[in-house]
């Protein structure tokens, strides 16, 4: 149940309060001035903070500032006897979550605390959904080869260029992609990725471009292809080297014009899309086996990357080692596995086909199998 600190310098008021939210089951600390009040804030994370206004030494507009100067992130609620608009409006540009006055009506107290601390859950939320999108992509390593890809991402991101990303298949291409579109002046805007290899030929239109109704036997109702909800955002086509001829023709007239038609529907619809692709495959020689079109190519290959094996950089192992550990132990809710130096040259003496996917499975699997402290002989076992 939710903690709730109550400072203020009347006792009574201080007891109305605890009895109230007690009552309401809520856990209630004390504090009868606004020094102790300050004191027990940035000690203890109180869900809830209720402030007076009026107290000696230190009123509650002074420790409202030095609530938030010390960082404390809980959600204040501050109240007076003397209530007027500018003192409502100061409390609130200062920080705080909310103002009542006094005498407390008692549904005005209960709403506002039910208010406070679904803000306080949702801020909690969102901070832990970021934290993981920023630990999902991140790129780890220091070698040169990394530092470069890095480099390249800085510089293009803020630009509308298109992107090709090259590489093979578990170097992380997806990676780049998500960064250059957090990176870019859309990042507000929808990502919408599609994996070409993995959507039949003949739904590839359809999922790129839409549909109308009755445009095919199971075409029921109209439907949105991918590039009309990444409109003004960022359109990812992964593994573009699988798409068909005729999709690529779509493809390739959609970049000329901004616009694609949705199948079984001859109305063009203006579209804003920044394309960035992917793909595994030498496309040049694709080119020559007539799988893919030179013309699109050269639409998409303005800014190539290329992202290097793992091989290509395996003093990047040990970190990329390190924080697949700390993320998979959290994932697991355990504390945080080590592996000793032994098992780390083993980990880099050996050769990634499968790139950085396949040290993360390697690594998933010793912490699962082994104890505490991995071993050179539990790679030699496991990997």
């Amino acid at each position: 149940m939710a903690k709730i600190l109550v400072i203020d310098d009347e006792r009574s008021i201080r007891n109305t309060l605890k009895d109230i939210l007690d009552f309401e089951g809520y856990t209630v600390v004390l504090a009868e001035n606004g020094k102790q009040g300050l004191q027990l804030a940035t000690e203890t994370a109180f869900d809830l903070i209720f402030s007076d206004i009026k107290m000696p030494e230190m009123d509650g507009i002074e420790l409202l500032n030095a609530l938030r100067q010390a960082e404390v992130e809980s959600p204040i609620v501050m109240i007076s006897g003397h209530g007027n608009i500018e003192t409502a409006v100061e409390c609130i540009r200062s920080g705080a979550f909310d103002f009542i006055e006094k005498p407390i009506d008692l549904n005005r107290l209960l709403v506002t605390v039910k208010n406070a601390l679904e803000k306080k859950s949702l801020v909690k939320e969102t901070k832990v959904l970021r934290k993981k999108v920023q630990s999902k992509n991140r790129m780890i390593g220091e070698s040169d080869a990394i530092k470069h890809v890095r480099e390249m991402i800085a510089r293009v991101a803020p630009t509308e260029a298109r992107v090709l990303i090259t590489g093979e298949n578990g170097t992380g291409k997806e990676v780049v992609a998500r960064l250059i579109h957090e990176q870019s002046q859309r990042a507000a805007e929808p990502l919408i990725e599609v994996n070409c290899a993995a959507i039949p030929s003949e739904l590839i239109e359809s999922e790129l471009f839409g549909h109308v109704k009755g445009a095919f036997t199971s075409a029921i109702k109209d439907r949105a292809g991918k590039f009309e909800q990444a409109d003004g955002g960022t359109l990812f086509l992964d593994e573009i080297g699988d798409m068909s001829l005729a999709a690529q023709a779509k493809v390739l007239r959609a970049l000329q014009e901004s616009e694609i038609t949705r199948v079984g529907s001859d109305k063009a619809i203006k579209v804003n899309v920044r394309i960035l692709a992917a793909t595994n495959k030498d496309l040049q020689h694709e080119i020559q086996e007539g799988h893919f079109r030179e013309d699109l190519f050269h639409r998409l290959n303005v800014i190539p990357i290329n992202v290097p094996r793992l091989d290509d950089r395996k003093e990047d192992i040990p970190l990329l080692v390190d924080y697949f550990t700390e993320q998979i132990c959290a994932e697991q809710g355990w504390a945080k596995k080590s592996f000793d130096k032994s098992a780390v040259s083993a980990l880099q003496a050996r050769s990634w086909t499968g790139n950085i996917r396949e040290l993360r499975n390697v690594v998933e699997r010793l912490i699962i199998l082994c104890g505490n402290n991995i071993t050179a002989e539990d790679v030699k076992l496991y990997s």
